[in-house]
This record gives structure tokens, C-alpha cells and sequence, in this order.
């Protein structure tokens, strides 16, 4: 539940960057605020004429039962309705939502397409995910070679975790040739 909750306010400090105006904006000015019931007010219209940012908010307040009852399965629906729209974090916290299994069977192939989703995007966060999950063999055939091609991209990308895991994998020699040089690097 940390993780999503992390990975929500970052995806939720991703979305200011965008171009926020008028009533999005005042939502988002109430929600960290911890207004929620002023952000819910702002966010539902918004989300029920299709508008993405809306309705990963809503998502992220489903999830997290800010302002409302937590609800997992309300939170897959925004996340849902975003996601159709190319929303990034939605996509991303998707894949969460499947991976975890909530709000959602349980679903590890699920969870992979909508990291790789995300990845595709730029998201960092999905390549360290989707590198865990070949890493592991969940949703995929194991494979260290895929593992450490995402978290690669994770890593260049700046993500301190996927820094450290192919660093290790550099290390050990796991899915790429054995290279200290690179795993101290990394």
C-alpha cells in the first residue's frame, strides 16, 4: 500500500507539470491541501466530461480513501477511464492495481501490459516494474536478459532502483556479461 500511495503523489506531482488550468488546477490546490472534500467537488465533473488528469485523481483518491471510503474497484474504473486516454500514471498504477490484485483479480500478464504501457511512455517507475517482473518470471518467462534491458532503461532514466538492480545483476553477471566496472558505475 506504500508503494502505491508513493507512486500515486509522485504521478499526482507528474500531472501539476502538465498543463493544469482553472478547475483542475484548484483541485489539485485543494487535494494537497488534504481538502479532499473540495478536490472530489472539482474532480468529478471533470472526470465524468473525460478529462484524464480527473480521473486519475479520482483514481488515486479511490485508492488511497482520501475523501471517500477506499475503494479499489472504483479506483481500477478511473484509472480505467484515463488509461483508454493514454493517461501515463494511470497506466502505470493499473499495472499496480493487477499486479497486487486489488480492486481486480489478480493478474500478473495484466500487470505487464499495462507497465509496458506506461514504459513505452517514458515512465521509469514501469521499467523497474517490468524489469522485476521478467526478474522474477511473473506474467513472463523469466528472463535476465529482458530483466536488465528495463531496468536499463529504467536506470537511464534516472531511477535509483533500477540503477541498483542493474548494477547487481552487472555484478553477478545475471542477463549481461559480468562487468564490475559497470555494476560499480550503476
Amino acid at each position: 500500500m506504500e508503494r502505491l500511495l508513493l507512486m500515486a503523489m509522485a504521478a499526482l506531482l507528474l500531472s501539476i507539470g502538465t498543463a493544469c488550468v482553472g478547475a483542475e488546477e484548484d483541485g489539485v490546490a485543494a487535494y494537497y491541501r488534504h481538502d479532499y472534500a473540495t478536490a472530489l467537488r472539482i474532480f468529478r465533473p471533470l472526470a465524468a466530461q473525460g478529462n484524464a488528469a480527473a480521473q486519475f485523481s479520482l483514481g488515486l483518491m479511490y485508492a488511497n480513501g482520501q475523501g471517500v471510503a477506499q475503494d479499489y474497484a472504483e479506483a481500477v474504473k478511473w484509472y480505467q477511464l484515463a488509461a483508454k486516454q493514454k493517461h501515463t500514471n494511470s497506466e502505470l498504477n493499473l499495472g499496480t492495481m493487477y499486479l497486487e490484485g486489488k480492486g481486480v483479480a489478480q493478474d500478473y500478464a495484466e500487470a505487464v501490459k499495462w507497465y509496458r504501457f506506461a514504459a513505452d511512455r517514458g515512465n521509469a517507475e514501469a521499467n523497474f516494474f517490468l524489469g522485476e517482473m521478467y526478474n522474477s518470471g511473473q506474467g513472463v518467462a523469466q528472463d535476465y536478459a529482458d530483466a536488465a534491458r528495463w531496468f536499463r532503461e529504467g536506470a537511464i532514466r534516472g531511477h535509483a532502483k533500477s540503477q541498483v538492480n542493474l548494477g547487481t545483476m552487472y555484478a553477478e553477471g545475471q542477463g549481461v556479461a559480468k562487468d564490475l566496472v559497470r555494476a560499480h558505475m550503476w
